[in-house]
Parts: C-alpha cells; structure tokens; sequence
C-alpha cells in the first residue's frame, strides 16, 4: 500500500508487473486518436517571406538620413497601419475571402479573423555584429487555401514596402518642411539683430570698443596741438605787444618831425627810446630777428642825424604836413593788423581743438557703457547667427536626404525570396498529434497506476502492517501456493 502518498521502488515495481499494459493501452489509444485528428481536422497553409532592410548607396557621414528611428518601433506603427480594417478590407473583396461571412455582413469578424492569420516577426541580429539593428523581418499568412496564403502574403509585403516608403518620404518632408520655417524665423531673428547692431554702431560712432584706442591717441595728439597753440597765442600776443609798442614809438617821431617840434633834444629822446625797444625785443628774440634789424636800421639813422645837425630845428613846412605815413609805419600797422589776425585764427583754432577734446573725453567716458551694451548685441546677434547656420546646415542635409528618399536611394526594404506557395499544411502536423497523443497517452497511463496505487489498501510489508494496525509484529508466515505441477513459494507475505 501507498503511505502518505510516496511511492516506494517495491510499489513500483510491484505496479509494473501487474498493470504493464495500462500505458501502453492509453498511448495507443490517444496516438491513435491524434492521427485521425491530422485526417479530420481543416489544413492550414503557411506562405512566408523574409524582408531585408537595406542600408542607403550614400554613407551616411556625407548625407545623414533624416528618419533614424529603431525599427522595431517603425515596425510596430506600421504594423498597426497595414493590418487597420481600411487597408485589409480592400484584400478581402479583392482575393474574394470569406464569402460567407462577408455575405452575412459581419465585415469587422473578417477583418479579425484575417489579422490573426497574419504574423510579423523581426530578425534577430547576427553575433557579434557591431550593428544591433534587425537585419529585417519575417510576413507568414496562414490560410486554409495555399494560393490564398501567397496572394495575401504578397499584398501584406508589397503593403509594408509602400508603407515604409510612403512614411520616409512624408517625415523627410515634413522635417524639411519644418526646418524650413523655423529657418526662416532664425533669418527674421537675424536680420532685426542685425539692424539693431547697425543701429548702434550709427549711434555711438566714434565710442564703439574698437575705437578706444583711436580715440585715446587722438585724445593725446589733441592735447599737444592744444599745448602748441597755446603757446603759439603767447608768442603772438607778445609779438603784437612788441609791434604796438614800436609803432606808437614811430608815430610819435613822425608826428613831431610834422610839427617841427623835433631838435637834438628831442633826437636824442628819441634814440633813447629806440633803444629801450631794442632791449625789450632783445631780452624776447634774437639778433637775428626782423623787427630787431628793423629797429637796430632805425637806430643807425637816428645817430646820423644827430651827428649831422646837433642844433638845427627843422621847420616843417606845410607841404610836409600833408605827406603820407612813412612806410616803416605802414609795414608796423600792417603787422600789427597780421599779428591780430594770427591770434584770432589761433584762438579759433584753440577753441575748436579745446571742442574736439570734450568731445574725445565724453567718448573715452562713455566707453564703458557702450561697451557694455554693444556686448549684449553682439552676444545676441552672435546667437542668432549661430542658429541661423546650423538650421541653414540641418535644411540642406535634411533637403538632400529627401531627395534620396524620393530617389529610393535611402534605407529601404527589399524582398529577399518571393512569398512561398506552401506544399504541405502547416496544420495539423501529423508527427505532432501522433508524438503528442503517444506522450499524453503514456503519461495518462502512469497517472493510471498510480492512482491505483494509492487507492490500494492491501498490506503488503512489516511496516504496512505496523502503520494500519498501529501494532509490533510477532511473526512473519510466508504465503504458500499449492500449484498441480507442486508448491511455489510467493513474493507476497501473509501477516500475523
């Protein structure tokens, strides 16, 4: 008997040799029962193809595809868009499949029933390829009818291919589309960064960062004009200081020469005076000066004149009054009328340079501000350009690599081996329901036993004995078998 429900090797062998025959009854009942199943059961056929992804003609480091999503997430998409009602409804009324459902109008059941006969399946990479992309993917269809099975199947793959072709070309149009436009607001951007940077540069002409430099050496070289015209108005101020004091000394000589008050007295103040002049231009200009010659010639003359007539008057007569300036008191006015001119023109000149300089040093002052802001619009126009060259790039790359796109030049999909017309059903397979009937049989077989097993409540050993009647065993007599032909001694005990 069978204690707790473990089966000892004794049991077992115990089973085999009175109930062999139970498994090999019930896998020759159950092989029998799958190879009629293969004979009555509906055949189904199985068409398949394998789809190749191939790689673009163009490298992609000279032309970068512009659709570069993992397959299988392109797969799945378009899985859902060729086995949609409105793309599988239009096989069905032209394979002409499911009469009689269609005829009843159950038109979504058709739809359902012809999807589930339809199987996708992406290959797996290659071992120790670097690229961890499927090499492409396998379409089976199976259907009751084979020619069915590879027409559908053909129509299925011919619906992928246009499908993969048709979304290629729609996203790289749709990225240059979009690139497009947005490179046409980059441009807009650019252009009114532009405008304003020009703008700028209009305003602040002359304070730009680059023109500091210019502007302080500028500054520097106004600075010394300023320092030399200063110098230049002193010059000429002391020049006309010195031709003012001269000339008023001649028109006092002349004058008195007209009024015939001049003697030796007066000869003699006057060379006094002429003397004193030439010590102040002397102590101001050199020997060599011309109003120091001049004045040195006057000198001369006056000592010629005293030492020709020492007490003479000369009476000036009437007609003498009525003479013209000397020249030497036409040449003082008009250098003293020049010398007036000279200042003036320098005192422009100053004022002018002294204009300049505030001007120069209200730019230097401002330069840091200007700088500051002239920064932002350059950084700012700099961005802007920036975007509007990498849309620029990303445009021309995305515009060659739709035109491969409509060239087929790209990554397409290309049919390895057309859809196969299948010669034999792939269901049912006769060698699985006989295999599978034989197996289930012999495994029925053995759960058989060994439920007869346990049902068993014959004592068979000691221990048997001692686990039913929960007491020790005093003796063991062997059960004897009284045969015509003699005695045999059994396997089996009796207990007492």
């Amino acid at each position: 008997m069978v204690r707790n429900g473990e089966i000892t090797l004794a049991d077992v062998k115990r089973m085999l040799r009175r109930h062999w025959w139970i498994p090999l009854l019930t896998a020759g009942l159950l092989g029998a029962a799958g190879f009629i199943g293969t004979l009555v059961l509906p055949k189904k056929f199985t068409s398949s193809t394998v789809v190749l992804v191939e790689q673009p003609t163009v490298p992609t480091d000279i032309v970068k595809p512009v659709v570069n999503d993992d397959l299988n997430h392109r797969l799945s998409s378009m899985s859902e868009q060729v086995l949609s009602r409105s793309r599988l409804q239009p096989i069905i009324e032209k394979l002409n499949l499911y009469p009689g459902e269609r005829n009843r109008g159950d038109r979504e059941d058709v739809v359902n029933r012809l999807r589930k006969t339809i199987d996708v399946e992406l290959m797996q990479p290659m071992a120790g390829s670097e690229n961890k992309q499927p090499p492409g993917f396998h379409v089976s269809v199976t259907f009751g009818d084979p020619y069915q099975a590879q027409q559908i199947c053909t129509e299925i793959t011919s619906m992928f291919m246009e499908q993969n072709l048709k979304r290629r070309e729609q996203q790289s149009v749709a990225t240059t589309d979009f690139l497009s436009q947005q490179l046409d607001e980059a441009k807009a951007k650019l252009d009114e960064q532009d405008a304003k940077l020009a703008e700028f540069k209009r305003r602040y002409i002359g304070s730009l960062p680059e023109e500091e430099q210019t502007n302080l050496s500028l500054l520097n070289g106004l600075n010394t004009q300023l320092d030399a015209t200063t110098q230049g108005i002193s010059l000429a101020e002391q020049e006309k200081v010195a031709t003012e004091t001269l000339l008023s000394a001649q028109e006092s000589i002349w004058k008195a020469t007209q009024t015939g008050q001049q003697n030796p007295e007066t000869q003699e103040q006057q060379l006094a005076g002429l003397q004193d002049e030439l010590t102040a231009l002397l102590s101001k200009y050199t020997p060599e000066y011309p109003d120091v010659i001049k004045l040195k010639t006057q000198i001369e003359e006056v000592k010629k004149r005293i030492e020709a007539d020492p007490g003479s008057k000369v009476a000036p007569t009437s007609t003498q009054g009525n003479l013209h300036e000397p020249p030497q008191l036409q040449l003082l006015r008009a250098k003293l009328k020049e010398d007036e001119l000279n200042i003036a023109d320098l005192t422009k000149r100053q004022n002018q340079i002294q204009e300049q300089i505030r001007i120069l040093q209200g730019r230097v002052q401002a330069s840091p501000m200007v700088e500051q802001q002239f920064k932002e619009l350059t950084r700012n126009y700099q961005t802007a350009l920036d975007m509007y060259n990498d849309l620029l790039k990303k445009r021309t790359n995305s515009a060659m690599a739709t035109d491969l796109e409509h060239q087929q030049e790209s990554e397409t999909f290309r049919v390895l081996d057309s859809p196969s017309l299948p010669g034999s059903p792939s269901f049912p397979k006769p060698w699985m329901f006989i295999g599978g009937g034989l197996g289930g049989g012999f495994a029925l077989g053995l759960g058989i036993m060994y439920l007869l097993a346990v049902v068993d409540k014959t004592m068979y050993t000691e221990q048997d004995v001692e686990h039913c009647l929960k007491m020790p065993v005093l003796a063991i007599i062997q059960s004897i078998d009284i045969t015509p032909t003699g005695i045999r001694k059994l396997a089996t005990h009796s207990k007492v």
